[in-house]
């Protein structure tokens, strides 16, 4: 497992909210939401030099909004099916915006379902705290997803 240190100042997402109260299967149904109306974000999604997207993100909130992990051992929490988009971005009608501060994360590519417990397993072992909630990454580029683990808030 390769795990890298990035830091991320804070950025903006436009994407389909959910939480862990809509039952089971939630995140599946963001993303197929999100896919399906894409069209209606895409002109507000940041962009390379190329023209290409700069990341879709899975990101995540424990209930309150305020960023910390999810709550009740990973369980429960909102999630967020979406593109980053420039910050003073207007989110459409039935899409919702988050604007996550900036940290330091611990990123690793995604290699097997197992890649969350293996990472905070290596956080525990280290003595590196969870500083708050983690978010999937898909690089549009190359397809490769990975999670990012925030480690300290800068």
């Amino acid at each position: 497992m390769n795990i890298e240190r990035r830091i991320k100042p804070s950025f903006s997402v436009i994407g389909k909210e959910g939480s862990t109260m809509d039952g089971q299967g939630f995140v599946q149904k963001l993303w197929e939401d999100a896919n399906a109306h894409f069209d209606e974000v895409q002109p507000l999604a940041k962009k390379d030099e190329n023209g290409n997207l700069i990341g879709i993100w899975g990101a995540m909130s424990d209930c309150g909004h305020s960023f910390e992990p999810w709550e009740e051992n990973f369980s429960k929490g909102i999630y967020l099916a979406g593109v980053e988009c420039a910050e003073d971005a207007q989110a459409p009608e039935g899409w919702t915006k988050w604007t996550i501060p900036g940290y330091e994360y611990l990123c690793a590519e995604v290699e097997s379902e197992n890649t969350f417990s293996e990472v905070l397993d290596y956080m525990r072992i280290n003595g590196i705290p969870l500083a708050g909630a983690v978010h999937d990454f898909i690089c549009p580029s190359n397809g490769k997803s990975c999670m990012f683990f925030p480690v300290r808030r800068i």
